[in-house]
């Protein structure tokens, strides 16, 4: 069963409820998003008696704003509990001290900020939203001389972003602070079957610019990354699904591997896999399995078969957040064509409305490997090239 729910759902997703009859959930937002027609519709109230007499029935989210309906209409469940573990920073901290027993995390709460005594926090951290969505208010303080304006910059993006999401989504009244995670990093779509047993759909590499940056410009796979990270990130879910002991759940996890090895969990994101329908998405268009069909079906990818002749091929989703510092109310346009002109093979371009979301598009494409440079240009890029400036 599928909660579909704004800001986006892709017209593939579209396409394989249509194709496999996956029953959509009729809330408001689903008839607003055009599922009032669809033959696998379920009315709520069917849904939720379905969902009450059922063990262990599967459910997906597109977006974490249908977490509230969750928490709402099926506490007898003990999903919204699950949810939350995840969901909210501290707990999953929590959750996974016996795993890492000495790894620093403090919550506070936002009129704590301006009183926080920097000088005894670890140089450098972390600070974000407890619950938090798309790296917004996601900032790293490397010395105390930088936290007022860090405090500066956080109070002003707060402002600006907090009418965008629910609260289950992005709630900017809590933060928690944490020792800053070394090392490569990665983002895992999978799912805990219904023997709790983890299952990886899809793994990227998340590349940035500097040290500095915690952007989410460009999320990259390959054959490589799948082959070298399969296994030691699976034993990973599986450590962590039996301290939370979840069945018939799907995952999108974000993981650091320091120079070592260790395997550090970022955050675990519930019951989706990349939030704006972008990796699972990807996954299908790159390697020719649906993650969603693979989920519902409790299917495990046969990757040794799936990554067949695909050496020296880099696919990668490339965010094109609003880098540019210059309000989306003051952008008239923003040029696609010069943008796709920079990629040897753009595969799918996602237009958003940038004037509601601080977003103009996702681009799926594919790179050969002796061409990495252009994924370095956009990564570097703050994409002012591509806008036309309705002030100049």
């Amino acid at each position: 069963m599928i909660f579909v729910d704004k800001p986006f759902v892709s017209d593939f997703l579209k396409k394989t409820i249509a194709d496999n009859g996956f029953p959509v959930v009729l809330t408001d937002r689903a008839k607003e998003l055009g599922f009032g027609a669809a033959q696998s519709a379920i009315d709520e109230e069917s849904a939720i008696k379905k969902i009450l007499s059922s063990k262990n029935l599967s459910l997906y989210t597109t977006s974490e704003n249908a977490i509230g309906w969750i928490a709402k209409h099926l506490s007898a469940t003990g999903l919204p509990g699950k949810i939350e573990l995840f969901k909210d920073k501290a707990k999953f901290r929590a959750l996974i001290k016996p795993l890492f027993p000495d790894f620093y995390f403090q919550e506070v709460s936002l009129a704590e900020l301006d009183d926080l005594f920097c000088e005894d926090l670890p140089m450098p951290f972390i600070i974000k939203p407890t619950t938090g969505f798309f790296s917004m208010g996601v900032y790293k303080v490397s010395s105390p001389k930088e936290w007022p304006q860090v405090k500066r910059a956080l109070h002003a993006e707060i402002g600006s972003v907090k009418a965008l999401y629910p609260k289950e989504v992005l709630d900017t009244t809590t933060f928690i602070i944490e020792q800053c995670i070394e090392g490569e990093e990665f983002a895992v779509d999978a799912y805990y079957d219904a023997g709790g047993e983890p299952v990886v759909l899809g793994i990227y590499k998340h590349i940035f610019s500097s040290k500095e940056d915690v952007s989410d410009r460009v999320y990259m796979t390959s054959k490589e990354i799948i082959e070298t990270n399969l296994e030691s990130f699976s034993g990973f879910l599986k450590d962590i699904g039996t301290l939370a002991e979840v069945q018939n759940f799907p995952v999108h996890v974000e993981i650091r591997r320091d120079d070592s090895g260790k395997i550090i969990p970022i955050e675990i994101n519930p019951m989706r896999f990349g939030g704006w329908c972008s990796t699972a998405d990807m996954t299908c268009v790159a390697y020719g399995f649906n993650p969603y069909v693979y989920y519902f079906s409790q299917r495990r990818p046969n990757w040794k078969a799936l990554l067949k002749n695909k050496e020296g091929k880099l696919y990668s989703i490339i965010v094109l957040d609003n880098s540019t510092g210059v309000d989306a109310q003051h952008i008239n346009a923003f040029d696609f064509g010069q943008l796709l002109s920079r990629f040897e093979h753009p595969l799918e371009l996602r237009k958003i409305d940038y004037k509601a979301y601080p977003v103009f598009g996702f681009l799926f494409a594919e790179t050969s490997q002796a061409n990495f440079c252009e994924l370095e240009r956009i990564l570097t890029s703050d994409l002012k090239e591509f806008i036309t400036d309705g002030r100049v």
